[in-house]
């Protein structure tokens, strides 16, 4: 069997594409990888497009070996990969809605992002349309006796971004559940187009808002990695620092939440407490609570003095002290136990195929973690541990999150012990030739992707994936056969971003 190398040398190699090997290939070899892909071999870790184009990530599964093929297709027709991947579904409709490129054999064509009130059709595409009326949106049907339908959404209770959830039931029992998302559209792909550098890592780093440190960080690598700049070593410490923190503040949320929809609110006002209590060192330490706008191109904006170290480390000490009580009581509840063992339940088979990262694949035995697997600095030299769990439920996944946050709290620790002194930041020589790079970081929801082509030190085209790509359609694998009234807590195991998903 061809190796994903060998796959790449039957292609035109892409120069100045770092650090992993692009090459342009032949519909054969589209084809192939989508087989492959099909076998269980590779993975799929994006497929995105251009006006005339469209590119597709692998990783070998067995080497972690990563590729990017791309096809030309002047026609504006190309071999579907969905066809035979389903993970590839949504990422070729979306392709369609922004670029005009049609999956040729794609079994769902309806639209995905554009839901008719752009203005234009195909807006980044070569050719630019009018607005044309189209057909409702028609979802998918389900057959039996006694099934009813229930829709949810876009607009939510509470302060929670916008998606639609249908439901087909039988009595309270989920036979069915399609998700509508694309609402959040913010056209982050479009306003990159011409951005300098310090723009477009601003873009980046408001694509998801919760995981913006994720989305600046591989931004920033990617581009790091097309311009062959180095990045002080301080800096490559801050940065795994803000992301560990943006990590903690996350998990401790999601886990108070998930007991909050199991009518549990002591956990998640406690857990409350303690995200809050990270938030508050974060804007002392670097300056936002979110800690936007920390990493750039080159390295960090803020440094960490004194003052900050001290107050990270209390804040710390703060949760060792009060973490391991609020684990014991969820695990000794049996009421909350009951909503979250064996509540949907995600397959391990279905993680692999979909490469689900972050607590979901974790919980679901695949062990993919993107600061173990692929080793960036300062991960290649710091002690940690990748929790891993099969049984794919609720609990599994709030355990999953449960052991990172301990994993985390070791790994800030170390970073703050190892820290070294020196430049922060570093500024890159203009390259006015065209270059191109790609990075994929540990976000707290899974691995994130960026991929972006320089020229004259503006972005020429960018590409961000967030890991709800291939976590959104695992939710409503997930459900089936749970009851409705669970829906809530099992989204929330999910707790898939939509403004990630829809650019």
């Amino acid at each position: 069997m061809p190796s994903l190398i060998d796959l790449m040398l039957e292609g035109r190699a892409v120069p100045h594409h770092r650090p992993w090997p692009r090459a342009t290939v032949d519909a054969s070899i589209w084809k192939f990888a989508a087989s492959e892909m099909a076998r269980g071999r590779w993975s799929l870790l994006d497929l995105w497009g251009e006006p005339a184009t469209v590119h597709m990530a692998i990783m070998d599964g067995d080497t972690a070996k990563i590729a990017i093929v791309s096809l030309d297709c002047p026609d504006l027709i190309y071999p579907s990969v969905g066809l035979l991947h389903p993970p590839a579904l949504r990422l070729e409709r979306a392709i369609n809605d922004l670029f005009g490129l049609s999956a040729e054999g794609l079994p769902d064509a309806r639209p995905w992002l554009d839901h008719d009130c752009w203005g234009v059709r195909f807006p980044l595409g070569n050719r630019v349309y009018g607005l044309s009326k189209t057909s409702p949106y028609r979802f998918l049907p389900a057959e039996g006796d006694g099934l009813h339908q229930i829709a949810v959404g876009p607009v939510h209770a509470g302060i929670i971004e916008p998606g639609h959830f249908r439901f087909t039931a039988s009595g309270e029992t989920v036979v069915r559940l399609e998700q509508r998302l694309g609402y959040t559209h913010k056209g982050i792909e479009g306003l990159m187009i011409g951005a300098d550098l310090e723009r477009a890592v601003a873009l980046a780093g408001r694509v998801s808002g919760d995981s913006t440190v994720a989305y600046a960080y591989a931004f920033s690598r990617a581009a790091e990695a097309a311009l062959q700049f180095v990045v002080p070593d301080r800096a490559v410490w801050l940065r795994a620092l803000v992301a560990e923190l943006e990590r903690l503040a996350n998990h401790l949320g999601d886990i108070g939440a998930i007991c909050n929809d199991a009518s549990f609110t002591l956990m998640h006002a406690h857990c409350s407490v303690l995200r809050e209590s990270v938030l508050r060192a974060s804007h002392s330490a670097f300056g936002h609570r979110l800690l936007r706008d920390v990493i750039a191109p080159g390295g960090v904006t803020n440094d960490l003095d004194d003052e900050g170290t001290k107050l990270i480390q209390a804040m710390l000490g703060n949760i060792r002290l009060r973490f391991p009580a609020l684990v014991e009581l969820y695990d000794n509840t049996a009421s909350l136990q009951d909503r979250t063992v064996d509540a949907g339940v995600l397959k391990p088979a279905l993680a692999q195929q979909y490469a689900a990262g972050g607590y979901i694949g974790r919980g679901s035995g695949r062990s993919f973690d993107a600061r173990r697997t692929l080793a960036y600095p300062p991960y290649d030299s710091l002690q940690f541990e990748v929790p891993v769990l099969n049984e794919g439920d609720v609990n599994a996944r709030v355990w999953i999150r449960v052991r990172e946050v301990e994993q985390t709290l070791s790994l800030i620790d170390q970073i703050l012990e190892r820290l070294p002194q020196g430049a922060v930041l570093a500024k890159a020589d203009s390259i006015r030739e065209p270059a191109e790079g790609i990075a994929i970081v540990e976000g707290f929801r899974g691995d994130v992707l960026a991929w972006l082509r320089l020229r004259d030190g503006r972005v020429e085209r960018c590409r961000l994936r967030d890991p709800s790509w291939f976590q959104w359609p695992l939710l409503e694998a997930a459900i089936e056969n749970n009851i409705v009234a669970d829906f809530p807590i099992c989204n929330k195991s999910f707790n898939c971003s939509y403004s990630g998903q829809d650019l």
